[in-house]
């Protein structure tokens, strides 16, 4: 053999099969441990902390819909425009409603005078009346003195007030009757006014408006929703918390809150409430909320709403309703 030759390593002896055994079983061991060990740091973690990506901002949305039907002439407005209570949003063609409200003021005038002519006959009839007694009295006086003669008149006087007493009944009832024409009437002009004045469709919150769909010569129909508005009041976020948690979650308590369009930011905030009851199915009546316990195929545990509100939120975060958030408590 030659120096230049190279030199080939000498095979490494093979372990014992003990050796190896051991070594696997060490390594078991510590799978085990590990997860173990994380098991319990998990454990740990959420007995003091209780977190949850099922999160969304919400608000209050209200839905605007015209009580009378009609051509709009006016949409005052814009999409996503914000807006204050009390702000004109649409008018409604005025003329067909300020036609009617002229109409029943006629008839309320109409009724007025009416009502003053029945009562004049009544007072006539009253008058006849008193008249006819006095004169029945005045024969019956008479009556005393002069037996046949005075007989005679008293007849006469008696139908006389008998048929003054059936005029003053006919009268008064005239009255009542036409007391309720004219109380008809007075109701029929104020629903007309009140149809005229919801021809101006008026914002009842403050908030932007969303979905706006209506323009100049449209129909709006009574009860038939116009446009939407997000209500700037009511911002909140709920966060739907596993069954686990809910024992711990008391209103007032102090939480986090991640925005999706606001990241990299927590904001404090407190509970303001802890839903008592969801449904256990979406096929309900959609009082008690429904919160799905499937998320991609896995069944999860069911889950309850837990109301949460931004403290003091700075003046200058827009929220968006709908949009994700995860939340952070320490029960």
């Amino acid at each position: 053999m030659t120096s230049n030759e190279p030199i080939e390593p000498e095979p490494s002896a093979p372990l014992p099969a003990a050796s190896t055994e051991r070594q696997r079983a060490f390594r078991l061991v510590v799978g085990i441990a590990c997860l173990l060990a994380l098991l319990a740091v998990w454990q740990v973690l959420t007995s003091f902390v209780a977190y949850t990506d099922d999160a969304y901002v919400t608000t209050n949305f209200v839905t605007i819909a015209p009580q009378v039907t009609g051509v709009i002439v006016s949409v005052n407005v814009a999409n996503d425009q914000e807006v204050r209570r009390g702000d004109l949003l649409a008018v409604i063609d005025k003329v067909p409603f300020q036609l009617v409200v002229d109409q029943r003021k006629a008839a309320v005038q109409e009724a007025a005078v009416n009502h003053k002519l029945v009562n004049d006959e009544l007072k006539a009839a009253q008058d006849r009346l008193a008249a006819a007694t006095a004169a029945l009295q005045q024969a019956s006086g008479d009556q005393k003195q002069v037996a046949l003669t005075a007989a005679d008149m008293v007849s006469a006087q008696q139908r006389e007030q008998v048929a003054a007493r059936e005029a003053v009944d006919k009268a008064s009832q005239s009255v009542v009757n036409q007391d309720a024409v004219a109380a008809q009437a007075k109701a029929a002009l104020a629903l007309a006014e009140w149809q005229l004045s919801q021809t101006e469709i008026h914002t009842p919150a403050d908030g932007t408006v969303n979905n706006l769909s209506v323009s100049v010569g449209d129909t709006a129909s009574a009860g038939k929703a116009l446009v939407g508005i997000v209500d700037a009041a009511g911002w909140r976020i709920v966060a739907n918390y596993k069954e686990n948690y809910i024992r711990s979650l008391k209103p007032g308590k102090a939480a986090w809150v991640w925005l999706d369009t606001h990241p990299w930011r927590l904001y404090r905030a407190r509970i303001e409430g802890v839903s008592r009851g969801i449904s256990r199915g979406p096929n309900q009546d959609g009082i008690l909320p429904y919160v799905a316990p499937t998320t991609d195929w896995i069944r999860l545990g069911r889950r309850f709403p837990v109301t949460l509100k931004l403290a003091d939120p700075p003046s200058d975060l827009t929220l968006y309703m709908g949009s994700d958030a995860s939340t952070l408590i320490f029960p």
